[in-house]
């Protein structure tokens, strides 16, 4: 989601008159406790079993995506994350006793994912996703502890975020927790099998798969009542350049997971590829460094989970004109027909299916898909890569122009049983 100067200003003017109000008031009265109130039992953390645990845990939660930089220190922080409200970047959560969590207690360390609070009190901005991390079970967060503990440790202090006032004002995030932020260890559901509870547990928790499929509200917190709905976010396009990109709906609606098989969606995961779909974008990421390495019972697990999401059905779009169709056919034929067939039904040695089960091309945000025509699609660093990825598509940024562009999107996204709407060029040129 990308704010325009009026809505960046608006939100400052509001959250500031929250803030003065908080401040009045006391604001530490609005929020979730700060301190986990409990006694730990005794645990040997260097323990190989507790560690090993861990590090299972954080390859699950994806971790080093966040902590480690292009080229730089395991863990060692640094990531610079783009915002509507600034820049944020990860910390170094290596053992290290200056610049990391060398010298964070376990109960501290149960604080930050639990609570969303540092050591001293202050509050962790939620691009570290506690929202999801608090349902992670305290045996799996001091697993995880216990893990860090293990690492390698890096001197390497954190740059200062560069936020805009007052988002720059921890304290504030007292009041967002209060508004936003449910504190709680996820509890099983009697009413379902150990398959879908542990799916439940690992996609609302560690994983942490709404912090991009689900949309958000004016003040970054997710709309929890369209919770995996297809979610907007900054990252990457191309180095150092960051472009909005959206994340599909990922419920069982007529846009959603309906469209996929179980096994079809264990097959992406594990994979990064079905016949609808080559993993793009920010998801390489999930899947090389995550969900590719967890145990098949794991990933079959969220599966059925996600595969039983309640969703809505989203209406047909309006249909474009047939001029916009036929220039589209068009750029379609010269640029795309050949890999892609004329039929859109792909060729599994070439590329993927544009027909009905496309996710990015059913998508009411049309940003990913849109991406993937100007910049081309990142060649994920799988080993034995299939002929279409060895090959990969041509970016198309220089040779087309925003119209042309926005033909070929909304021919795509209006053929082969697809009605998911036009595309502008207005909303091409957005993305450059």
């Amino acid at each position: 989601m990308v704010l325009s100067l009026v809505q960046i200003l608006i939100r400052i003017f509001v959250l500031a008159a929250i803030g003065a109000v908080a401040v009045f008031l006391g604001a530490r009265i609005f929020g979730p406790p700060t301190t986990i109130d409990y006694e730990l039992t005794a645990i040997d953390f260097d323990s190989p079993e507790l560690v090993e645990q861990g590090r299972y845990l954080a390859i699950a939660g994806n971790c080093a995506t966040c902590h480690t930089t292009e080229g730089g220190e395991f863990m060692a922080g640094g990531l610079p994350f783009e915002t509507p409200f600034g820049t944020i970047y990860s910390t170094n959560i290596t053992p290290d006793a200056e610049t990391g969590i060398g010298n964070w207690s376990p109960g501290e360390f149960l604080a930050s994912m639990r609570l969303g609070v540092r050591p001293d009190g202050s509050h962790l901005y939620p691009a570290f996703p506690y929202t999801a991390f608090t349902r992670v079970a305290d045996e799996d967060v001091l697993a995880l502890y216990a893990y860090f503990r293990s690492i390698e440790p890096v001197s390497r202090p954190a740059p200062n975020n560069d936020l805009a006032f007052p988002f720059n004002v921890r304290a504030l995030m007292t009041v967002w927790k209060a508004m936003y932020f449910d504190v709680g260890a996820y509890e099983a559901d009697p009413d379902h099998s150990e398959d879908w509870t542990r799916g439940a547990y690992l996609v609302e928790g560690l994983t942490h798969c709404g912090a991009c499929h689900t949309p958000r509200n004016a003040f970054g917190a997710e709309a929890n009542d369209r919770f995996m709905a297809g979610g907007a976010y900054l990252d990457k396009v191309g180095e150092g350049v960051y472009r909005p990109w959206s994340a599909p709906d990922v419920t069982s609606s007529n846009v959603g997971l309906s469209l996929w098989s179980h096994a079809e969606v264990t097959q992406y995961l594990q994979t990064g590829r079905n016949e609808f779909l080559d993993v793009t974008g920010p998801m390489i990421e999930v899947v090389m460094n995550s969900t590719r390495h967890l145990r098949e019972t794991d990933v079959g697990a969220m599966a059925t989970y996600l595969k039983s999401l309640p969703g809505e059905d989203r209406a047909a779009a309006p249909v474009p004109d047939s001029a916009i169709m036929g220039r589209g056919r068009t750029v379609y034929n010269l640029h795309c027909g050949t890999c892609h067939l004329p039929t859109g039904l792909g060729d599994t040695e070439i590329g993927p299916k544009l027909n009905q089960g496309s996710l990015i091309v059913q998508s009411a945000n049309p940003a990913s898909m849109i991406n993937t025509i100007l910049y081309a699609p990142t060649v994920p660093g799988f080993d034995h890569l299939p002929k279409r990825w060895r090959v990969p598509m041509d970016e198309f940024q220089y040779e087309l122009d925003d119209e042309e562009v926005a033909a070929v999107a909304t021919y795509i996204r209006n053929s082969w049983d697809n009605r998911a709407g036009i595309v502008t060029p207005e909303q091409v040129a957005a993305q450059r």
